[in-house]
């Protein structure tokens, strides 16, 4: 590792922002190196491996100087996703270096800021949300309580028992139902924190590196919390054969 913090490749495209970043140490002391975020309706299988070639060159940083690769684990799209540990992991195989992750919704976390609890949802289609809560530490760093769980709009608007700070896309799809539910408790974050960082994931990754917190190469995946509309099809046939 290099003696002024490890230095981490990640990689995030759990919604419709391909972001992949560079940055070296962790959430307390890091530097974030370069970042490139893309947001357009082009799949990622498109440009990932672009960005990051793109990435790697602009900045004169060879593949044998990165310490670790760091991926965004979710959930969001499914196709996302897959692209994402996809590519990682087999750049981890390839260059021989540690496999990390986070969850997408916790690198979301790591970039919002004051003293109300923090909810953050990402939207996950099928009139639900993806959402998980949280709270800071005694380093103001706000860490996870709990699982993350796909609830819908009027379900998160019942957890809700005082102010709250919320972050992530799916307040571009229910913001305005939430916010007429929920009124003065709830406060949303800028519009330009509602899109997944690649850097935060690179913080959080590195911090778990230090802790020796590394991914198994042969079972890594990504966090979906629901099952697929394939799988659930699956499931669905197998029980009318039955």
């Amino acid at each position: 590792m290099s003696s002024d913090g490890p230095l981490i490749l990640a990689v995030d495209t759990a919604t419709s922002c391909s972001s992949v970043a560079l940055t070296r140490g962790d959430i307390h002391d890091g530097e974030l190196l370069a970042m490139l975020t893309l947001n357009s309706k082009i799949t990622h299988s498109r440009r990932l491996l672009t960005a990051i070639d793109w990435l790697l060159q602009e900045n004169g940083v060879d593949t044998n100087a990165i310490d670790g690769l760091a991926v965004g684990l979710g959930p969001g799209s499914f196709t996302g996703l897959r692209i994402a540990m996809a590519t990682v992991k087999g750049m981890a195989m390839a260059m021989k270096k540690p496999l990390l992750g986070c969850s997408t919704l916790d690198a979301l976390a790591l970039n919002c800021s004051g003293d109300k609890p923090l909810c953050v949802v990402l939207d996950a289609r099928k009139k639900e949300l993806y959402r998980r809560w949280y709270r800071k530490d005694a380093l103001g760093v706000f860490r996870s309580q709990g699982t993350i769980q796909a609830l819908a709009p009027m379900e998160l608007v019942a957890e809700v028992t005082k102010p709250v700070l919320m972050v992530g896309d799916g307040l571009l799809s229910y913001g305005e139902f939430l916010r007429e539910s929920l009124g003065d408790d709830m406060t949303m974050a800028p519009l330009s924190l509602h899109y997944p960082s690649a850097a935060a994931t690179g913080f959080l990754c590195c911090e778990k590196l230090t802790q020796n917190e590394v991914m198994d190469l042969d079972s890594a995946v990504p966090l979906y919390v629901r099952a697929s509309d394939a799988e659930l099809s699956l499931v669905k046939k197998e029980a009318q054969g039955k």
